[in-house]
């Protein structure tokens, strides 16, 4: 097996002690022994079964902790520890290719080890919790699915990098209604751990580094049984990053990048269709909203006056006249339609395939455009503030995916004959 050469020779040799395992869990996340010690009893009750699956929890903490683990937690021997530094605090979200590096090293080990299925937690460990886990696993070793997703609690302006781009535009372009494909946890089959282990062609490989989303694109987009799970209250959500340019840069970078790779299989979907839901609708944890409605109109408007040369270069002129108009609105009347942003976001992605300006520049010029329908949407969801704030986001957030799908024909078109819209 070529890629276990890229595992350290010390988990090699535990992998080879260890022998075999049904499941695979990696927690990628700070924290090392201390909070590997604090996960082990909700691992124990999450694969506490009358016929519990051998189970190993691959971590990177102390290595002196193995051996108390194991004496001390799996006296049946259906629990072991395997420690991989791969997994460690130096190899979370914003490092680069770290949670690449990271998951690679995990479908590696859990290859090795023949596992049926694996889960990788790289969220917060301190909302860690039975039901999570239980959730992701579930749906694989007892129902046959490859991917499963989770659905997170969240603030209804919390998160809004996956719920503004990457939520509708994968669902608009692969046809699967995933809510959160910006996710951090999932659980896996071994047979889709056998196609991620697959070498992608540089080009492609090279966007991935660092980011998870190809996970679920490419699962969708090649027929993986997918599923979602929702998971219970307390499971904070990805927030929006402070150096919002730079995430912008990355996740919707990646994104367009697999639209490239996927173009003949996503051109023929129309529509969508739900995926299988487990769980129930968690609470919504408490939150607020960090920015302010003036201030993003502001950047905006700013981002019209500064950028209007590398706008031009994406956008059609129809599409500029249109902000320009915004332009004019204070912020109590702002509106900056689905539609509209569907175009806009389809734009940027055929302008990210035909490099009409440097790739990264191009993915950050998007910023007072996304800051733009931010303020929009903020606007709508804080005025609710009845009872069903959380079905009405929920439809709201319907809204802007179907959005996405009514407008898809522009983005074939646009990507079929990119020249038509240049005068």
């Amino acid at each position: 097996m070529p890629e276990i050469e890229a595992i350290p020779q010390e988990t090699k040799e535990r992998i080879e002690q260890i022998g075999a395992a049904d499941l695979v869990i990696g927690i990628s996340s700070a924290g090392g022994g201390e909070q590997t010690g604090a996960t082990l009893e909700v691992v124990r009750a999450a694969i506490k079964r009358p016929s519990s699956p051998r189970t190993v929890l691959v971590h990177a903490g102390d290595p002196k902790l193995e051996d108390t683990l194991d004496d001390g937690f799996a006296s049946d021997g259906s629990l072991r520890f395997l420690r991989c530094p791969a997994l460690g605090a130096e190899h979370l979200p914003g490092i680069p290719n770290g949670l690449s590096d990271a998951s690679r090293a995990l479908f590696t080990i859990s290859k090795s080890l023949g596992a049926r299925a694996c889960a990788l937690l790289a969220s917060d460990m301190g909302v860690f919790e039975e039901n999570r886990l239980l959730h992701l696993i579930r749906p694989v070793l007892e129902l046959n699915f490859d991917l499963v997703v989770p659905w997170y609690a969240r603030h209804q302006l919390e998160g809004l990098l996956n719920t503004s781009i990457i939520c509708p535009l994968t669902r608009s372009l692969y046809g699967k209604r995933i809510r959160w494909p910006a996710a951090s946890d999932f659980g896996f089959s071994a047979r889709l751990i056998e196609r991620y282990l697959i070498p992608e062609a540089p080009a492609f490989a090279a966007s991935r580094r660092g980011q998870l989303i190809w996970m679920v694109t490419t699962a969708v987009s090649e027929g993986f049984e997918v599923c979602q799970a929702r998971v219970k209250a307390g499971a904070q959500p990805p927030k929006d990053p402070p150096d919002l340019s730079s995430a912008l840069a990355q996740i919707a970078g990646a994104v367009f990048t697999d639209m490239e790779r996927t173009a003949a299989i996503w051109q023929r979907v129309r529509g969508s269709q739900p995926v299988r839901t487990f769980g129930t609708e968690p609470d919504v944890p408490a939150g607020a909203f960090a920015g302010g409605v003036q201030s993003m109109v502001e950047s905006f408007q700013r981002g019209f006056q500064n950028l209007q040369e590398v706008w031009s270069l994406i956008l059609p002129p129809a599409t500029l006249l249109e902000l320009k108009k915004l332009t004019r609105l204070p912020s109590d009347h702002f509106h900056l339609s689905d539609e509209l942003w569907a175009r806009i976001v389809f734009d940027f992605a055929l302008g990210h395939r035909l490099r009409v300006i440097n790739r990264d520049h191009l993915l950050r010029a998007i910023t007072p455009l996304y800051l733009a329908w931010v303020a929009s949407y903020a606007s709508e969801v804080q005025a609710n503030s009845t009872a069903s704030a959380v079905a009405a986001t929920d439809h709201r957030v319907e809204q802007l995916c179907v959005a996405y799908e009514t407008q898809k024909p522009y983005l074939l078109s646009r990507w079929r004959w990119p020249d038509r819209f240049s005068s």
